[in-house]
């Protein structure tokens, strides 16, 4: 079983239309992060856009895990469901299921790899090496 499954029944489920925005760069809002259960979604920072997600992802994590404003703005790019997962639970599912931190830290750290990746490509590009 996928571990995004676990969350497929919860019974406050977050619709969003395609083009709708799941919370934008900048923004202060409730330390919560969302776990993509159906559609797609894009990440951006500023204009650039820096990630398509689909079910499994983990989106929001940053600013539950720092306090600190959104990085990026979230567009559902087609029909998206989500679950919301507030401080408190977040706690609870960390200790409670363990396999759930590992998945946070996965994310987090494929987001930073990736962000290595363009630094090294736009470094690359000033050089003149690209």
């Amino acid at each position: 079983m996928l571990f995004y499954e676990l969350f497929r029944n919860e019974p406050s489920l977050i619709d969003l239309k395609a083009g709708d925005s799941l919370f934008h760069e900048g923004e202060r809002a409730k330390p919560c992060l969302y776990v993509l259960i159906e559609g797609e979604a894009k990440i951006l920072v500023g204009n650039v856009l820096v990630e398509r997600s689909g079910p499994g992802a983990i989106i929001g994590e940053m600013a539950l895990i720092e306090h600190e404003a959104r990085s990026a703005t979230v567009l559902a790019e087609s029909d998206c469901r989500l679950v919301e997962i507030d401080r408190e639970r977040f706690l609870s599912l960390i200790s409670q299921a363990p396999f759930f931190a590992v998945e946070v830290m996965r994310t987090m750290a494929s987001r930073l790899r990736h962000t290595n990746e363009l630094l090294r490509e736009q470094e690359l590009a000033s050089a003149g090496c690209a």
